[in-house]
């Protein structure tokens, strides 16, 4: 599930309250345990735990401090992964969850530890996967999953009051706009951009033709695969939700693609730009097939996907400045500059002047 950091000396958990509930709640663990972070989250954090008899677990956990109220809902998250496990959806096994804050401050779900790739950059990408069939197989891969994703009945797996089922953009455009507003006054580079490209995604909104889950953030770094291509387990569910599924897609082919003018979105050079992995038009009509889905709209939802980023990632900066750690702080300093960028590419995709 990643590799792990030595950054952290497991800031956020309890061992002794937390190996006790382990002890309690999951069968034949065997202590003494061993936690550490695992790179790469910038919001909730995960950590790796190791028992005595060789055994590993993930752990679920949010922020340290500088929580906005209604994020960071672990309960909702573990209810998630419990719903998709028995589909063909793959997400890794869900363990037991943790209600109480007494125990390490703050609910935490326990899952099974998924062993993999996560090809979190073109460094690590071509490293790990240097065969291009193997590249070619896991974007397609990725692209079925979501389309398995998105023909889940979510009556029959328990997620039908999940969350509205109507009205998806429009939730998420005030949702994500109270919280910049919560959290602009953190180093905002351009004022008024985010707030002019969130008025703009208002009067555009298409048609909601159809309702399924949506994942929030799924991306070729937000999943184990093997080396030869294949996807073992989809992480972080923290965004997922009710609503319109070209959304996924549109998020899905922002973190895919290498903008027009050349840099990476977060500072790093996706996996994809690497000779062998699938142009991100392939992938949207691969989409297209396997879902029966109308993909005309893309645009619109590629652009929403710059915006929400932009929002999220000013939240992270504000935690960041607050004395959260966040998981991965080496580029916050930066996200200023990322956001004003976001907000410029989410208007360019519009076609904004």
């Amino acid at each position: 599930m990643g590799a792990v950091t030595d950054r952290s000396e497991a800031v956020g958990i309890a061992a002794g309250a937390v190996t006790d509930w382990f002890v309690a709640s999951v069968p034949e663990v065997e202590p003494p345990l061993r936690f550490a972070l695992v790179a790469g989250g910038r919001s909730n954090l995960t950590f790796r735990v190791d028992d005595a008899g060789g055994r590993s677990f993930a752990l679920r956990r949010p922020p340290v401090s500088h929580v906005l109220p209604t994020a960071h809902d672990m309960g909702r998250e573990y209810r998630i992964l419990c719903a998709l496990s028995p589909t063909t959806v793959p997400v890794p096994r869900p363990l037991g969850l943790c209600g109480d804050p007494a125990v390490t401050g703050a609910p935490f779900y326990v899952m099974a530890f998924v062993e993999g790739l996560v090809l979190r950059d073109a460094g690590t990408a071509d490293a790990a996967m240097p065969d291009h069939t193997a590249r070619r197989r896991v974007g397609e891969q990725l692209v079925d999953t979501l389309a398995e994703l998105h023909r889940v009945d979510v009556d029959a797996v328990g997620l039908g009051d999940l969350a509205r089922r109507d009205g998806y953009v429009e939730r998420q455009l005030r949702r994500w706009s109270t919280q910049y507003a919560q959290t602009s006054g953190a180093g905002v580079v351009a004022p008024g951009a985010v707030e002019a490209v969130g008025d703009a995604l208002a009067a555009r909104v298409p048609p909601q033709r159809e309702t399924t889950v949506v994942h929030g953030d799924f991306r070729l770094d937000n999943a184990i695969v093997t080396p030869s291509g294949s996807v073992e387990a989809v992480l972080d569910w923290e965004l997922c939700t009710l609503g319109d599924p070209l959304a996924d897609l549109g998020t899905f082919l922002d973190y895919w693609s290498v903008p027009a003018d050349g840099d990476p979105i977060l500072g790093r050079t996706p996996a994809s730009a690497l000779e062998g992995f699938s142009r991100a038009d392939e992938l949207a009509e691969r989409y297209a097939s396997a879902s029966g889905r109308d993909v005309a709209d893309v645009a619109y939802f590629m652009a929403f996907g710059y915006w929400r980023l932009a929002c999220i990632l000013q939240g992270v900066y504000a935690r960041y400045q607050g004395g959260a750690a966040a998981g991965d702080p080496d580029s916050v300093e930066q996200f200023p500059a990322t956001v004003a960028r976001l907000a410029r590419l989410a208007a360019a995709t519009l076609g904004l002047p």
